[in-house]
């Protein structure tokens, strides 16, 4: 059974059901991606299976156990980590700051674990000293999803970590990312570059007006005439 697995989620805002009965999993070292058009309910998904949206239908478990009622931050003690898109670092604190505070909770070894993480990340050990919100958008990225790993989850959820980076940048944090779930993590990430996301897919997810339209292997979508011609630009 995967370690992440979420069945039929149905819920939204208010009174309008976004997810329709979608299903996700992942398992431990692996990467799943959830594609789609804008509004298909991608980024609603993860705000559910991390707590931040209270479902109708359906269940969430990480590795067996039953959290679909617990707050986000009870999920974090579960082993979850979750990077949303926008507001995921402290601006005005160094980059070292923004480790100590992602650990600062629930690691009491949080000097061994910012070396790692130095080590994950060379370019965060050059810049400790600077304030985050002096670097460049691929850095501050990198220092978001190093923040996370500070829990030591054992799910990594991210929510579009590439957007407003620049393509080169993209392609290193993707190697990032593959090298984060070879160290056993499952990773679960939204993407607005799909083609690129689904290269590293382990198991993708196009999801169209919050149901489940196709799942496959990345490359076995990315070979997909539909999934091509209707989601990826031809």
């Amino acid at each position: 059974m995967a370690y992440l697995k979420a069945q039929n989620m149905t819920g939204g805002y208010g009174g309008a059901d976004i997810l329709r009965g979608c299903s996700i999993e992942v398992d431990k070292g692996k990467i799943a991606v959830i594609v789609g058009p804008n509004g298909a309910g991608k980024s609603t998904a993860m705000k559910a299976i991390f707590g931040m949206l209270t479902l109708r239908e359906g269940d969430i478990r990480v590795g067996g156990e039953d959290i679909s009622v617990l707050p986000p931050q009870k999920r974090v003690h579960k082993g979850m980590s979750f990077v949303p898109q926008v507001n995921n670092v402290f601006s005005s604190l160094t980059v070292e700051e923004n480790l100590e505070m992602g650990g600062a909770t629930s690691n009491s070894r949080l000097q061994e674990t910012i070396a790692e993480i130095y080590d994950l990340f060379p370019i965060l050990a050059e810049k400790r000293r600077q304030s985050a919100g002096e670097l460049s958008g691929g850095q501050r990225q990198q220092v978001a999803v190093a923040r996370a790993l500070m829990t030591k989850p054992s799910v990594l959820m991210l929510d579009e970590p590439t957007a407003g980076v620049s393509p080169i940048v993209i392609h290193e944090l993707f190697d990032k990312i593959i090298e984060i779930a070879h160290r056993g993590i499952a990773i679960l990430m939204v993407e607005q570059n799909a083609k690129q996301a689904l290269e590293i897919a382990d198991t993708g997810y196009v999801l169209v007006q919050g149901e489940n339209r196709f799942t496959d292997n990345g490359p076995a979508l990315l070979a997909d005439d539909e999934v091509r011609r209707t989601f990826l630009g031809g």
